[in-house]
């Protein structure tokens, strides 16, 4: 995707340094920062701290994590000491996981001598592969959307389709194109005119920081809102569908996303607002069948609730405290949205029911 005019993905290669290089999505959206990660354990600092973000590219991160974790010592113990490594980072998005096993497939198959570089070799698969599946849920999702729009009779300057959204499933958070805004990407590229409604999503403020950034980057028309504004807006009629992303997403289809996702579907089921999670299949979890029960929910620092980062008039990045001395802060990162709230999960191989989720995957050719 672009910044400013250039096309970038979230994380490459450095292929004479043998490190990694990212694009730091903490200093987003008022500095673009790109950091060089040279080891393993600094690939699990970016995880942890979120310079890599979202279920897709924290795979790919982790990936690559592999591949610098056994750059100097490849034999099995280093293969299951850098595999567990990754796996204690970030608990909730299933991607981590699937990734890192599947590396460790690979690797522990082959003499280790081999496994260097084709460590290197099959992390930049796995983004390539991203990539793919990305731009097919665009399509599908893109098909989805000119149907609406011809529905609602919406789809020109005067009257957009109206998206909402919320926190980061943009191309920040895969390698590029994205999850819930490739089908928003597809639809702009086709010249139907759209606008999104962009959550600012507390309280790390994904939506407010980083989906409006790369939508402006891309000259999406939208609009930042407040969390609690969503609702509102589906009552006027003022939202034509919602789609989102996903860490997890079970067999059965609930959906695991960003906390405040559950709140935004229970709106659009009162409303009667069809509530999509796009998903590639990297982020199903075949083995779950219920979400609520069995995902494993991320309790981030209560830092990030007593603090915010803005910039300030001189241009510096400032972290301010905005709650009161003494008070306590729970940080529960996800929810868990019911299958039953859920319209349809836009997938690469198409778009399906919750119902539907495993015959999509699942039926043979």
């Amino acid at each position: 995707m672009k910044i400013n005019q250039a096309f970038f993905r979230t994380i490459w290669p450095v292929v004479e340094g043998g490190a990694v290089e990212i694009i730091d999505q903490t200093q987003l959206p008022h500095r673009l920062h790109i950091v060089r990660i040279a080891n393993v354990e600094e690939m699990v600092h970016a995880i942890k701290h979120m310079q890599v973000r979202g279920a897709p590219l924290i795979g790919a991160a982790a990936a690559y994590g592999m591949a610098l974790g056994i750059a100097d010592r490849a034999l099995d113990g280093d293969v299951e000491r850098t595999r567990e490594v990754l796996l204690q980072s970030r608990p909730t998005a299933v991607n981590l996981r699937w990734a890192v096993q599947r590396m460790q497939r690979l690797l522990l198959a082959l003499p280790v001598e081999e496994r260097a570089a084709a460590a290197w070799r099959e992390a930049a698969v796995i983004c390539d592969e991203d990539v793919a599946l990305n731009q097919a849920i665009g399509q599908h999702g893109l098909g989805m959307l000119q149907a609406l729009a011809s529905m609602r009779g919406r789809g020109s300057a005067a009257q957009p389709l109206q998206i909402l959204t919320h926190c980061n499933a943009g191309w920040l958070a895969t390698v590029d194109w994205g999850t819930a805004l490739a089908p928003i990407y597809a639809v702009h590229e086709a010249g139907l005119a759209v606008h999104v409604w962009v959550d600012e999503t507390r309280p790390r403020n994904q939506g407010a920081a980083l989906t409006a950034w790369e939508l402006a980057q891309h000259g999406v028309p939208h609009t930042i809102i407040s969390d609690n504004a969503g609702g509102h807006l589906m009552q006027r009629g003022e939202v034509d569908c919602v789609i989102v992303g996903a860490d997890r997403v079970t067999a059965t289809g609930d959906v695991c996303n960003k906390i405040g996702t559950y709140l935004k579907a229970l709106a659009a089921c009162d409303n009667d607002v069809p509530f999509y999670a796009a998903v590639p299949s990297p982020t199903i979890d075949w083995g779950m069948q219920d979400g609520v029960r069995e995902i494993p929910i991320e309790e981030r620092d209560a830092d990030e609730v007593h603090y915010m980062q803005g910039v300030m008039a001189d241009g510096a990045l400032q972290r301010v405290r905005i709650t009161p001395p003494g008070s306590a802060a729970a940080n529960p990162a996800f929810d868990v949205t019911p299958a039953r709230l859920v319209t349809g999960i836009i997938t690469e191989r198409g778009i399906a029911s919750p119902a539907a989720l495993h015959a999509l995957f699942h039926t043979s050719d």
